[in-house]
């Protein structure tokens, strides 16, 4: 048994995989694939429901961006959520720094938003968070192209306000829905 594989031996194995989870999920019936949706979307809308709610009223500008991040990162599992929610929070980071920095030495250029959006993806990569780069970019683009009232640097630190109250009402939706799954009907079965 080989412990080390190729690139393209590891990709092949990863793509494998994909393929045989979407099989499963292909082959359950119809009824259970409504459901696991239905379970999807009342943690979505759980999530976003509370970290609107939240972002109102905390006054912060645009309180559906705290609704947006809590649908992007709900998954069905506790674990899937944390994760996602780190990828988003990391990239919030790295695109607020990058964006404010950008804006800081180079104004408001469209060659310094397109340079500042590689920064913000090539930064991700560089701290091993690749998952977090288009978080990065989005967050870029939200802080450098969407029109505001106000410097960058608010601009940045309350969408970070925002993502940080959409991943905290997603992990929270989805641990409430999980408990409430594991007590009324035991573990749920894992792949």
């Amino acid at each position: 048994m080989r412990i080390f594989q190729s690139f393209g031996d590891s990709l092949r194995t990863v793509s494998q995989l994909h393929r045989e989870v979407i099989d499963h999920y292909k082959q359950q019936p119809i009824s259970q694939r409504i459901a696991r949706g239905m379970i999807q979307a009342l943690l979505a809308i759980s999530a976003s429901s509370a970290a609107y709610g939240l972002g109102l009223l905390l006054h912060t500008q645009n309180a559906f961006w705290a609704a947006l991040t809590a649908i992007s990162v709900t998954q069905q599992s506790y674990a899937d959520t944390r994760s996602s929610s780190h990828d988003q929070w990391v990239g919030a980071i790295v695109g607020g720094a990058a964006a404010l920095l950008g804006s800081y030495l180079g104004g408001e250029h469209y060659y310094v938003y397109a340079i500042t959006l590689v920064i913000g993806i090539v930064a991700s990569w560089a701290m091993n968070i690749g998952s977090a780069g288009k978080i990065a970019a989005t967050t870029v683009a939200t802080v450098m192209l969407v029109p505001h009232a106000g410097s960058f640097w608010s601009v940045a630190l309350i969408r970070l306000l925002e993502v940080a109250i959409g991943v905290i009402c997603a992990l929270l939706a989805t641990r409430i829905l999980n408990w409430i799954q594991d007590s009324l009907l035991g573990r749920p079965e894992t792949m």
